[in-house]
């Protein structure tokens, strides 16, 4: 490293001076690693070492200038990632070796692309991805960390990490591109006309049964709201018992009001009163793009997921001139409704060889099969097309 750099690991993301994140992180407009977003998490106790979260973010300082910074974790457990890497433990565990704890970049319980080494304007990103990833592998080698791993990574980045000799694996997402629509009507127009009687027919269940949608954004999210979506959060979390992945708290929900509120879009489903809601969900968003989180409902209504989680974002989403939406992990029902399937990297370094070796052998076929997997899933898409995807 040369003379005039200094490396720093921080146990929390508040010994790092916000506006110096936020001057790497603004440009990619993506909430999901602002320094609010970030602390929010650590203040709350939604991550804490208590929960298998211990920050462990790393910085790059010349002189009193900061010109990178890398969010990280110890994990005690793969829990709250959503990709799922138990068979890596395992393989370790046939070797002899302690998969955890291990190193992990992303933004915590929060599956949305995005993440990267954040570098100052100006600065050689493809030297300082290397540089940090040294820095990562002294960390691991030194306490005897067995990986480090980087989740939903931009796809410019792990480009240079892969450069960096970080082994990929595919996985898989689901997203909806705007082409044009100016109203849902158009949106509509996308599918086969079998499909658009089904969409119809759910939209037209969630009417009949008294309920309507309001979105709320921002600071017109009325005081009380968000822990209203607390409620619903909880409430969805525990009908799946221990696989319901309730990791956020209600503290957490409750700085959100205060201070996150600006990237925040709400859909209430209500019988009369939007502040009165029988079902909701949370979705982020910046400029161009819509992330869907969460969601919860006190009644059972054929079709008032796929409204408040779906159709009506999507709504909202067109009239805000919002050009992507990913609606959240998991499910291969958003296929049918218009949200194509894409591949997205996460990046590896495993520091035993025989272990390395194992796994870099095992991944071009489990790769090769998540393509063949997306293209039948898209293939049974009932479009009449699928917009081409975005630069």
């Amino acid at each position: 490293m040369g003379a005039d750099l200094q490396a720093r690991w921080h146990r929390s993301i508040a010994e790092i001076p916000q506006p110096a994140w936020q001057a790497l992180v603004a440009p990619h407009d993506l909430p999901h690693f602002s320094w609010d977003w970030l602390h929010c998490l650590e203040i709350s106790g939604a991550i804490a070492p208590r929960h298998g979260w211990q920050s462990c973010h790393l910085s790059l300082w010349r002189r009193q200038e900061l010109i990178a910074v890398a969010p990280l974790y110890l994990k005690a457990h793969s829990y709250g990632e959503f990709v799922f890497d138990q068979a890596f433990a395992q393989v370790a565990a046939q070797l002899g070796l302690e998969y955890y704890p291990k190193l992990l970049g992303m933004s915590p319980l929060t599956p949305a692309l995005g993440y990267r080494f954040f570098t100052a304007p100006g600065e050689d990103q493809q030297a300082m991805t290397r540089r940090m990833l040294k820095l990562v592998d002294d960390l691991c080698r030194r306490n005897g960390i067995l990986s480090a791993n980087f989740l939903y990574a931009a796809a410019d980045w792990a480009a240079l990490a892969q450069q960096a000799g970080c082994a990929t694996w595919l996985q898989l997402r689901s997203e909806w591109r705007r082409a044009g629509e100016a109203d849902f009507t158009d949106y509509l127009a996308r599918f086969t006309a079998n499909q658009r009687r089904n969409i119809k027919r759910e939209r037209n269940a969630v009417a009949r049964a008294g309920i309507s949608l309001t979105p709320m954004a921002g600071e017109e999210i009325p005081p009380g709201m968000l822990q209203r979506m607390h409620g619903f959060y909880s409430a969805h979390c525990a009908r799946w018992g221990p696989w319901g992945s309730k990791y956020l708290t209600e503290d957490f929900f409750q700085l959100a009001e205060q201070r996150l509120r600006r990237h925040l879009v709400l859909f209430s489903a209500h019988e009369g009163d939007p502040l009165m809601p029988v079902a909701m969900s949370l979705c982020l968003r910046n400029g161009r793009q819509l992330w869907g989180r969460y969601w919860g409902s006190d009644v059972e209504v054929n079709g008032l997921h796929f409204e408040t989680c779906y159709y009506t974002p999507i709504t909202w989403a067109i009239a805000q001139g919002i050009q992507q939406f990913d609606p959240g992990a998991g499910g291969s029902h958003k296929q049918r409704r218009g949200f194509q399937g894409e591949p997205f990297a996460c990046l590896h370094r495993w520091f035993d060889p025989t272990l390395d070796q194992l796994l870099r052998a095992w991944l071009p076929e489990s790769n090769r099969r998540l393509g063949e997997q997306i293209n039948s899933l898209n293939a049974r898409m009932p479009l009449h097309f699928i917009p081409d995807r975005p630069s």
